[in-house]
């Protein structure tokens, strides 16, 4: 039985990012990907290598997702880059045409190479259109600075705190990627599952970022989540299949290397040893007894677990 997992992203010219990505991550997972283009993403080798972003006419969109839906029987999206407000409002017009099991929203905010007053308005109606939808979210850190309405990231329960933040505006899951902008030796991703937060921390791999990582984890997220995974297990194979990607990046003519989705090898359950529970359940804050500010109780002032105390 062939298992879909369908892609609504930008294409990347240089196949490191994006909706290249995003087929390539569901093969390697086993699953048949199919897609909608909503941008085509180009650089100029000759001016520094700087974006060119082109956004795909919203009619041709609508075109897109009516054939892909009818093609097979859906359940699980990635969304990926949108870029406009025509385009986030086509996209949600035609998620809203059926019902899906999973929507994954990795939610790129700013591209480069578009004008300012163009991203803040597409970024809002991300915020608005699309979010609400989502069943789960994979902000980095600044997409989740921006989400959560919070300045800086800088401790676990910081991370576990814009991931309740941002499923209080629509998705049951967030993850949180503290990636390279996360002060310490760790990249570290917190799941918010709706009744705790787990943190999954691996060494950081070198100093300089990896092209295609986000999109990398957000479309294995998808892959799993299309074969039946439940979402902690999916994190955990996206977070293996990201970290062994990075280790065997790959370097090209380009001034960035891009992971590499071929190198992974799949681990056993047992081996995932990176897994640390943090308790924000929303009865954590009850009697105030103990408190520390790590969240795991509910003193006057505590903010750790989101009770509003």
């Amino acid at each position: 039985m062939v298992t879909y997992a369908y892609t609504i992203a930008g294409s990347e010219a240089t196949g490191g990012a994006g909706f290249q990505v995003d087929l390539k991550t569901f093969h390697e997972l086993g699953c048949y990907g199919l897609g909608t283009l909503t941008c085509i993403v180009s650089f100029d080798p000759a001016d520094n290598w700087n974006h060119k972003f082109v956004p795909i006419d919203a009619d041709v969109i609508k075109d897109q997702m009516t054939a892909a839906m009818a093609h097979a029987d859906l359940d699980t999206v990635k969304i990926g880059m949108l870029g406009t407000v025509a385009t986030i409002e086509a996209v949600a017009e035609g998620l809203k045409s059926q019902e899906w099991k999973n929507i994954v929203l990795d939610p790129v905010l700013i591209c480069k190479g578009q004008e300012p007053g163009m991203a803040l308005d597409t970024d809002n109606a991300l915020r608005e259109k699309i979010l609400p939808l989502a069943t789960v979210a994979t902000p980095n850190y600044f997409e989740a600075c921006t989400l959560a309405g919070m300045d800086k990231l800088e401790t676990l329960e910081d991370l576990a705190e814009a991931a309740m933040r941002i499923s209080e505006l629509g998705p049951k899951y967030v993850i949180v990627k503290g990636g390279m902008d996360f002060p310490g030796d760790e990249a570290v991703d917190v799941l918010w599952d709706g009744e705790q937060a787990l943190a999954y921390a691996v060494p950081k791999i070198g100093d300089s970022r990896v092209s295609g990582a986000g999109c990398t984890f957000a479309a294995a997220i998808t892959a799993e989540l299309a074969k039946g995974c439940d979402i902690h297990k999916a994190v955990r194979i996206a977070k293996d299949l990201v970290t062994q990607g990075i280790d065997a990046q790959v370097t090209a003519n380009t001034p960035f290397s891009t992971v590499w989705q071929g190198a992974f090898e799949p681990m056993q359950d047992a081996d995932y040893t990176y897994a640390a529970e943090m308790d924000y359940s929303d009865d954590c804050c009850g009697e105030g007894e103990g408190c520390d500010g790590d969240g795991g109780c509910g003193g006057e002032g505590c903010d750790g677990c989101g009770c509003g105390n």
